[in-house]
């Protein structure tokens, strides 16, 4: 990435039900750790061992910090489209001009199409798609006739980006 960046954005999970239920979830968790293992009545009508009780928080605490440190990069330069989806890919995939054939601006259902956000492969020649919030996204339809639609939550900006870059 030696070009000069003309776009660039990072996007993170931000949907309020996704957070409110990992929230809930963690504080029900602490909450029977408190109650079965600080003050010694057992959380639930069949509770777990407190061992198993301190594992299943552990697991669920890692999740939601899992989730909070997911990001999704765009970068598109003179020279092309770069993604990068933090943790799954260590480093960004760069997508030069000449393997893409179209691009879209398009909005989309990530749940119908995709199966939600994510790292996602769609249905029926969908293709695959790099989203982490929102319904707005560029299609980029590469010459081989493969599929990548990556979310964006600065639709405006980044057809304006692309226009330009088409002029030049």
């Amino acid at each position: 990435m030696k070009n000069y960046v003309v776009f660039e954005e990072k996007q993170r999970f931000t949907q309020w039900w996704l957070w409110l239920l990992l929230i809930f979830t963690n504080f029900l968790f602490l909450w029977g750790i408190f109650q079965q293992i600080i003050r010694g009545i057992p959380f639930g009508d069949k509770p777990m061992s407190d061992t198993g009780l301190l594992l299943v928080t552990g697991f669920v605490m890692f999740i939601t910090l899992f989730i909070y440190f997911i990001r999704l990069e765009t970068r598109i330069d003179k020279d092309g489209v770069y993604v990068h989806l933090f943790p799954f890919q260590l480093t960004f995939r760069f997508y030069p001009w000449e393997v893409i054939s179209e691009i879209h601006f398009r909005t989309y259902n990530p749940i119908i199409e995709y199966g939600g956000w994510g790292w996602r492969w769609g249905l029926f020649g969908k293709g695959s798609a790099l989203n982490v919030s929102g319904d707005q996204g560029i299609q980029l339809i590469f010459k081989s006739g493969k599929k990548l639609l990556i979310g964006t939550q600065k639709p405006e900006e980044i057809q304006r980006i692309i226009e330009e870059l088409e002029k030049h």
